[in-house]
């Protein structure tokens, strides 16, 4: 697939995904139940996935260490705080935070594969991540009247940080000769495991809503907003590098408000334009090749 596919369709389909969940938490499934199942069936979606591409579902077992821990991580502990930082500090804050993940992923390749990024690009991802905060500021200003925003913050950081340790976990994972969709089905198959078990430990049990707002929505959630956009973000992950994919998280607020825009009667501030287009264009500086940038690490095996 070519390049630019691989960072839009994610971007795009992730952007919807914030007016989707709005069905999910509107239900009286609690947020980590529901995220629960909802990576249970994309594991499910892609174990049929890979056996139709021929990809047998046997993984070493040497290999099962990192797939429990990148499945905890990524889906498990990085979605389960996401939800609990927005019970503390407004959802454009952790919007922000996420758009920080440009800088999280770069570390963790130049740690973990030896993979630099260019100053221009670490530059250019300020001002993404800037812009994302100039849409969000009057929310990101009332953050501090908040009791325990403190708390939020700290949990949203440690989401992110989740969220881009389950990047080098995947990846090093690829890097190993484990095919992607096989890789995805048991990852996220070990991290619903976890948070369906916290959802019966903690006494919720696991409460499923049979109303058709909640299922479909969860069965969009699980298709486009795990199964699909999962593989594709890693193969564009393992072709450009973990940080470039990860400015996705700078345009998807942008696409996210579009969307509110048309579906939920959000008006933009001239302050919010502003921003918008600082992303915008701090998206396309970044993503200009440079010459002495560290080669791509190697593409994942679909």
């Amino acid at each position: 697939m070519p390049t630019w596919f691989l960072f839009l369709a994610p971007t795009l389909i992730w952007a919807s995904t914030w007016h989707v969940i709005l069905y999910q938490l509107a239900s009286p499934v609690p947020p980590l139940t529901s995220v629960g199942w909802r990576f249970a069936l994309a594991a499910v979606l892609l174990g049929l996935w890979s056996r139709f591409q021929g990809h047998s579902l046997r993984i070493p077992r040497q290999h099962h260490a990192l797939l429990v821990a990148a499945g905890i991580v990524q889906y498990g502990g990085n979605y389960w705080a996401v939800y609990e930082a927005e019970r503390h500090i407004p959802s454009g804050l952790v919007a922000v935070l996420f758009a920080l993940m440009v800088f999280g992923n770069a570390l963790g390749a130049w740690w973990a594969f030896g993979q630099k990024s260019s100053r221009r690009f670490l530059l250019t991802a300020l001002g993404g991540v800037a812009g994302v905060a100039l849409v969000f500021w009057p929310e990101i200003a009332l953050s501090t009247e908040r009791p325990q925003a403190a708390w939020g913050l700290l949990i949203g950081l440690f989401a992110v940080g989740a969220a881009c340790l389950g990047n080098v976990l995947t990846l090093t994972l690829t890097r190993r000769g484990v095919p992607l969709p096989p890789l995805l089905t048991w990852s996220m198959g070990y991290g619903a495991l976890f948070l369906l078990s916290l959802s019966v430990l903690s006494g919720s049990g696991l409460p499923f809503d049979t109303r058709p707002a909640y299922w479909l929505s969860l069965i969009y959630l699980s298709v486009l907003g795990s199964a699909v956009a999962f593989v594709l973000y890693f193969q564009l992950a393992a072709r450009q590098g973990p940080a470039r994919a990860a400015l996705m998280g700078v345009v998807i607020p942008v696409i996210a408000l579009g969307v509110s825009a048309i579906l939920e009667g959000w008006k933009p501030t001239p302050l919010a334009a502003l921003g918008m287009l600082l992303c915008v264009s701090s998206v396309a500086l970044a993503q200009r090749p440079t010459p002495t940038a560290s080669p791509p690490l190697t593409a994942a095996r679909d």
